[in-house]
């Protein structure tokens, strides 16, 4: 009779631990400025939502040539984000913008 109790309460353990959602993990990569123009803003925001999330850079730039690692811990459980690159005001380039599977990269490259 115990052996029909411990197998009762194991098999509604391990129930309940598969309906727990799993922890989102962070986005982590390398973000890379290969245009001849400082990148001053970077901003994120998951694929599917209408507003940019904060500027990922805050008060620093990236420098042409230069590279840094960029981890999003926003919690949620979604690869796909759209990315907008916006670069100083003297830069001849325009503000663009991609869509990327953001959990299959481990970096990614702004060219002109």
């Amino acid at each position: 009779m115990n052996k029909i109790l411990v197998s009762a309460a194991a098999i509604a353990a391990g129930a309940f631990m598969s309906v727990v959602p799993a922890q989102a993990e962070d986005l982590v990569f390398m973000l890379t400025n290969d245009t001849n123009s400082t990148l001053e803003r970077f901003y994120t925001s998951p694929s599917g939502v209408d507003n940019w999330e904060d500027d990922v850079f805050g008060q620093d730039v990236l420098e042409p040539g230069q590279s840094v690692k960029i981890t999003i811990a926003d919690g949620r459980r979604v690869c796909k984000y759209d990315m907008r690159f916006e670069f100083t005001e003297d830069s001849d380039l325009d503000t663009t913008e991609d869509t990327q599977d953001l959990c299959q990269m481990g970096s990614y490259t702004i060219h002109e």
